[in-house]
Order: C-alpha cells, then structure tokens, then sequence
C-alpha cells in the first residue's frame, strides 16, 4: 500500500494545534465559578485521601494529576476504573474524595465506579465537558471543562479537552499547595532523590569527610608527620588544631610548595610556620548548596574548605568532588 502524497505545512500544522488548545484553556477560564473554589475547599478539608479516576487518555490525565497533588503535599492516588470495579475500590472510603475525569461524561465503567462511590458516601467532583451527562448527576461537584473543539482535525481525539483537565488538575494542586503553606523545604522533603531535594536538603555534615576520613593533624606534631598524613588522605589538606581539637590552621598542598621553595629547612619549620592560620571555614549545620556557592564565589576558587562546629572544633573537610558527587 502506498504512502499518501498529500503534503502540510508541518509548522502551520503545529501552531493550529497551539491556538486551538490556548483556545480551549481560555474556555475553560472564561467558565470559572464558585465551584472551583468550593472543590479546593473540600480537598483542604478532607481527613482522607484523594482518589483520581478516569479511563483511556482521560485516566492517563487522571494518574498525572495524582502524582502532581502528591507532590504538592495533598496525600492523592489514581484510580483506574476499571481495576475499581473488580476489588481496588475497596480502599476507598466515606472521608476521601474522588475525582473523576470524562470529556463525555458517559463512560460506563466510570459511572459504575461512581455509583458505588455514592454508596461508600465519598464526596465526587467530576472535571467534564458535559455539565448534563450521567457523571455530572452521579457527582457532588462538577468542573465544567467546556471546551469549543479538539486540536484533532475530526474533533474526536482527546485533544485540547485533556490539555484543560491537566492544566485544571495543576490549579487545584497548586491553589491546595498555598492553603496548606507549602515550603521549598516540603517540597524538597518529596523529591529527596533530585537535585532540588540535594539542595535543599543536605548540610555539610552529610557530605563531609568525617571521623576516620577527617584530615586533621595536631599542632605540635613535625612537619613530617603532617606530610604523612596529608598524603595518606588524598584530600590536598590537612586541618591543624590543638589538644581539644578546635581548628587553628590549615595547611594545602599550595601552602607545602611555598615553604619547600623557601631558603629554610623545609623539616626544621614548624606547622605553625607553614599553615594559613586565618582558612576560609564553614560549619557543619550549613546547607551543603551554600558550601558550593562559597567556594565558587572566591576569586581563587578552592577545593577543600575545614568544616568546624559552634565551638570551632574541626569536626570534617569538604571537598568539592564530595559535593558534586551528592548532586549538588
């Protein structure tokens, strides 16, 4: 079978698409009412969870809109309706809400689901194009997603109607977001595994080398003893301190070059000689992201920065493959 010859304008093809779909989400605001901000306020309000439902690319919807309340710090799940009817909704209760996606408002599995829904006595807002269908009267809250057309030339793809029901589904999760006072801190707490979550969520103290790993020589041992030490630890420094162990000094690698160019013994010196008794330090309950930025903001941007404690006890070192290395 051969191909077809017929040609587009893939670019016009593709801003139609564009405008068709602004066109639908400009419907839907022209549409707002009271029923929007009554369906924010019974989620807010809710003791359970949110369950929200859908099927086809309505349920493909649905399951992104879970994931985006959860997120946002709304306990959400999606709920396939069809899995409902044969044992999943039993996980729904009368303090939880449903939310139900259905451009038409006339999917049977759907509606059986919500038919159930009612008996369980859980509170049902419906997102639909059809304000009269069968869902609209099964729910206690219709979002009316009145759209003109679908971006698909024969008005039958789900088009521009999901592209209204995500966008609807991102404003009740972001109005819900406001309510509950949503920090940076929150939402770092849910992405733990990204860089947003690195962040804003780790310190110093979780990135340092500590204990064993920490570099650290005392002031009245020999030079040699604090080159032992600082090339058994690969870190290209080493913190000197005293006998309660707070921070006095640190001696680099660039310190070490110095003093063998000098015309002095290099052995005969003492640490006190070598070290920058004044190093660039941070402490241990800092923000790890804040460490970076310190680092990079000096005009000769360091490595290794001595990490101390309220008491100036040098407790790490933190080097810069450390904090890249935790996705910082």
């Amino acid at each position: 079978m051969s191909k077809s010859r017929v040609t587009i304008n893939v670019l016009d093809e593709i801003k139609q698409v564009l405008e068709i779909e602004i066109e639908a989400l400009q419907s839907v605001r022209d549409h707002l009412n009271d029923n929007f901000v009554q369906a924010v306020r019974l989620i807010h309000a809710s003791k359970g969870q949110v369950f929200v439902t859908g099927m086809g690319k309505s349920g493909m919807v649905a399951n992104k809109i879970a994931a985006t309340l959860r997120s946002t710090g709304t306990p959400a799940i999606f709920l396939h309706a069809g899995e409902a009817l044969h044992g999943d909704v039993g996980m729904v209760r009368a303090e939880d809400v449903a939310i139900a996606l259905g451009k038409s408002g006339e999917t049977t599995e759907l509606n059986s689901l919500l038919k159930v829904l009612r008996k369980t006595g859980t509170t049902i807002i419906s997102m639909t194009s059809n304000p009269g269908s069968a869902m609209a009267a099964l729910s206690d809250l219709v979002l009316d997603l009145r759209i003109p057309r679908e971006a698909c030339p024969l008005n039958l793809a789900p088009t521009a109607s999901t592209t209204a029901a995500l966008a609807v589904g991102d404003a009740l999760a972001v109005a819900l977001m406001k309510l509950n006072e949503t920090s940076r801190e929150d939402f770092a707490r849910r992405h733990p595994g990204g860089q947003l979550g690195a962040r804003l969520l780790l310190t110093v103290a979780d990135v340092m080398r500590k204990g064993e790993e920490n570099p650290v020589v005392r002031v009245d041992q020999s030079v040699k003893e604090m080159l032992v030490r600082i090339t058994g630890f690969r870190v290209g420094a080493v913190s000197v301190i005293d006998e309660e162990g707070r921070l006095l000094g640190l001696v680099t690698d660039y310190d070490i070059r110095r003093a063998l160019e000098s015309e002095h013994s290099f052995f005969s010196k003492l640490i006190t000689e070598i070290m920058n008794s004044n190093p660039e330090t941070v402490f241990e309950d800092e923000k790890a992201i804040a460490a970076l930025e310190a680092m990079r903001r000096r005009q000769k941007p360091t490595a290794v920065l001595p990490v101390i404690n309220r008491d100036r006890i040098a407790v790490g070192m933190l080097h810069l493959h450390d904090l890249l290395a935790a996705g910082l």
